[in-house]
């Protein structure tokens, strides 16, 4: 599908660094528009304000209910790897470190961290932090909730994390040392996300194989207790009355999260106020959510990018020259404007400027400026694929019933391969089938590309660049390069996130041009709060920050 109707760009804003790193509070203003608005000239750009941080609540509140568009896969931090799973998770179990709405860390169960030689990082564990059911949090439960990633028979989806990892041991009474086999910044940047979650060794222990699932739930420090799943309908959280942060207790006595699968469904539940908020907004149902009277939408911080995942590399995609080809035959602003309703901006990059957090100017100029910018260029794109000489062949196009943009991405994507020559089938599947293409081997088996809007849990842009190194876990594709393998690991040693940046600023600039995966575009984190509340920061770091616990009482 090739939209029709063009509508006029706001200017790119870049969003450098200094916005986290300052502690940014309040409101950002990058439009006049707020929402309540009238309704918005439908030839313009949309507008809107990118909040930081929204109305401290007046008072607690008995209970909420929240909307997610899937139920978790697992609620086992170790296979935590998904938005459903991670909004969930983050509110009942807690990390060594936290990593904050404005994507800064600060300490988590580890009250402090050292970092003596350049192959240890040592960790100080709180005390007088108990678990759910009571019992307190020790060293050893830290050894054995981080060993878990090493273990093949547990599979971990961050053991990536822990690749460098040669020895996790108890080194005091409250202290935890993680020895490595190599320098590697990138371990302890990912101890604010599921890497760095700590569970109740006895508990893991008791429940086993049922860890994490709806049978056996998790027993967490987290300011709510999981206290009942009902399999295709809700999770329930429950204060806990012991939590150990008063900064952090919880305003609400309870959280009852729904699982709605059909977006249609989700948008009615909150426009009718049937739920009190939810994440992630269907682009197209902001201006309804705007107009109906039953609350607020925010737009905040995020690190995802949208891209297309080449999956196979075997077929026509193998070809740099087909990829290049494909993603000048995407109207990228239309698509845009099309699936996200212009929220966002096309981008060139896998990385948004939001985590390069520490970043030297030099290191953002030479990851940002002067990258190859793909125009929309239909003879070019047909030009490269006669070229290769794959006209006639076929790719397939995995998609799910996420939402508008899922489709409109994914019709587009066909759309671009016909008109350059290719043959393209749409192959629909469920949500949780969906889920599976990035967990599965065999679910990606005989699928070219998928959508994903990929978010980085640590604020650094060498998350992104480590998925592509050959052999990752999450390198879908099986890409290899060298070169590009070599910066990676060079950058992956450096401490300095000033000069690290510099090296991993090449990295992005291969990735620009060989496309692994194909960047689409990137926007606005949303979150609707209905009437009823407020206090949520609206970041994507509500994957791993205790965000119900801030909502209270409007």
């Amino acid at each position: 599908m090739t939209p029709t109707r063009r509508i006029a760009r706001r200017p790119s804003v870049r969003r450098r660094v200094a916005l986290a790193a300052a502690g940014l509070v309040g409101v950002l203003v990058l439009s006049a528009c707020s929402p309540g608005d009238a309704e918005p000239d439908a030839t313009a750009a949309p507008e809107w304000e990118l909040t930081a941080q929204t109305a401290v609540p007046s008072g607690d509140i008995d209970s909420f209910t929240w909307v997610s568009y899937s139920e978790p896969y697992s609620l086992d931090y170790a296979y935590a790897f998904d938005y459903a799973d991670n909004q969930v998770l983050a509110n009942v179990c807690e990390s060594l470190l936290r990593l904050n709405p404005d994507y800064t860390l600060s300490p988590g169960l580890a009250e402090s961290f050292e970092h003596p030689t350049p192959d240890t990082w040592v960790y100080t564990i709180r005390e007088d932090v108990t678990f759910h059911d009571g019992t307190p949090l020790t060293a050893a439960d830290v050894v054995t909730s981080m060993s878990r990633h090493l273990d093949p028979e547990v599979g971990s989806s961050w053991f990536s994390v822990y690749q460098n990892v040669a020895a996790i041991a108890q080194t005091g009474e409250r202290q935890v040392t993680v020895t490595m086999t190599r320098p590697d910044s990138q371990f302890n940047l990912a101890m604010g996300g599921s890497a760095g979650v700590v569970e109740s060794a006895a508990t893991l222990a008791d429940t086993g194989a049922d860890y994490g699932n709806s049978t056996g739930l998790v027993n967490c420090t987290g300011p709510f207790a999981l206290t009942d799943w009902k399999p295709g309908e809700s999770v329930t959280l429950t204060r806990y009355d012991d939590y150990w942060d008063d900064a952090l207790r919880a305003r609400a006595g309870e959280v009852e999260i729904l699982f709605m699968t059909d977006p249609n469904a989700r948008v009615n539940a909150l426009k009718s106020g049937e739920v009190d908020g939810g994440w992630m907004i269907p682009p197209d149902a902001i201006a309804q959510l705007q107009g109906s009277g039953k609350g607020d939408v925010y737009f905040g911080l995020n690190t995802a990018v949208g891209s297309l995942i080449v999956s196979d590399l075997e077929g026509p995609l193998g070809d740099q020259r087909v990829r290049q080809a494909l993603l000048m035959a995407m109207d990228r602003e239309g698509i845009l404007d099309a699936a996200a309703q212009g929220y966002g901006e096309v981008t060139n990059a896998l990385t948004t400027e939001s985590v390069w957090v520490g970043a030297s100017e030099a290191g953002l100029d030479e990851a940002f400026d002067g990258l190859e910018e793909y125009p929309y260029d239909l003879e070019a794109a047909k030009k490269l694929i006669d070229d290769a000489g794959v006209a006639g062949e076929e790719i397939v196009i995995a998609t799910a019933p996420l939402g508008n943009d899922f489709a409109v991405i994914s019709q587009g994507a066909a759309a671009a391969a016909q008109a350059i020559g290719l043959k393209a089938t749409i192959q629909t599947v469920s949500p949780s089938a969906y889920t599976a293409l990035f967990s599965d081997p065999t679910a990606r088996e005989g699928v070219d590309l998928f959508y994903t809007s990929w978010y980085l849990s640590s604020p650094d842009p060498l998350e992104m660049y480590g998925v592509l190194r050959t052999g990752e876990f999450s390198n879908y594709g099986g890409w290899s390069d060298s070169d590009f393998d070599a910066l990676v690991d060079e950058a992956v040693a450096i401490d300095d996130p000033a000069q690290r940046s510099e090296v991993t600023a090449q990295a992005q600039r291969i990735a620009n041009e060989q496309l692994p995966w194909l960047p689409l575009f990137e926007g606005p984190m949303t979150v609707f709060l209905g009437d009823r509340v407020t206090g949520v920061a609206p970041s994507v770091a509500f994957l791993y920050y205790p965000w119900a616990a801030t909502i209270g009482s409007r």
